[in-house]
């Protein structure tokens, strides 16, 4: 969010960016219970995104995670289901410090967006008086907004061409915060699925990378593990922060290492 004399506003999680130091989010889709992020917590991590699109976790599930990782000193985003603005408040009620919206297209919907997460003026969330992040006390609006509209990142996730195209016009929104790029939505849109190296990818990423140097806003790329392309982001435009799998698929790695473990021979247990 930028501020209204033009200075771009101050928050943890992005100041990290900002200074260039790595940060490790972890994606929760399958996990229910507080344990996972107490796990990711214990092993580095800074943020996590529980993943609310791809899965069919219960709204009172993703608030107690976020509950827990605020509590933590960690940052929990959510990543909403396509165009389903209606949850964006209760989770910001619950303890979300920051929303994902997936598959964003055109200006209007970034904005419309954006202004869900902010009280008025900036826009037109729904006043309460009592979040987990200031540990449940009623607080005055006139304390309350200005803290939780500073304290709330706002994420537009871009994976279709058109979406790309507008990257400029999402960018300019005050209200957002980064811009982000899902890869393997758009290499499958593009006809190349799974294709992250490809030239059209690169082009993709330098356009949205130039359209939030223009306008002050951080990118993020996700969807990519291949190290070397990783490792070529940032002269692109991308900011150190790096979603590094889901709990789906760390736990399948994990349970397939162990596996072997105790099948294959010589192998260490």
């Amino acid at each position: 969010m930028v501020e209204p004399n033009g200075a771009t506003r101050s928050n943890p999680f992005l100041d990290r960016l900002r200074a260039g130091e790595p940060t490790l989010v972890l994606g929760i889709r399958s996990s229910r219970t507080a344990d996972v992020v107490r796990v990711a917590h214990a092993t580095g991590y800074h943020g996590l995104m529980i993943d609310l699109e791809h899965s069919t976790m219960p709204l009172d599930v993703a608030a107690a995670l976020c509950g827990t990782a605020g509590d933590l000193g960690m940052t929990p985003f959510v990543r909403i289901p396509e165009r389903d603005y209606g949850t964006i408040g209760r989770l910001l009620d619950c303890g979300a410090h920051g929303i994902v919206a997936p598959r964003v297209e055109e200006v209007a919907d970034a904005e419309l967006i954006s202004r869900a997460c902010r009280f008025p003026p900036h826009g037109q969330r729904s006043q309460l008086a009592m979040v987990p992040q200031h540990g449940m006390r009623p607080t005055p609006a006139t304390e309350l907004n200005p803290a939780l509209d500073a304290a709330t990142i706002v994420q537009i996730l871009l994976e279709t061409p058109k979406g790309i195209g507008n990257a400029d016009g999402i960018a300019a929104l005050p209200g957002v915060d980064m811009l982000a790029i899902g890869c393997n939505d758009l290499t499958a849109e593009l006809g190349i699925p799974g294709q992250y190296g490809h030239s059209a990818v690169r082009e993709a990423i330098a356009t949205v990378g130039e359209a939030c140097k223009r306008h002050g806003k951080l990118l993020m790329v996700g969807g990519i593990s291949d190290r070397s392309v990783v490792d070529s982001l940032p002269a692109l435009g991308v900011s150190p922060v790096h979603l590094t799998g889901f709990d789906t698929d760390l736990l399948f790695s994990a349970a397939k290492a162990r596996a072997a473990a105790f099948t294959e021979p010589g192998a260490q247990r």
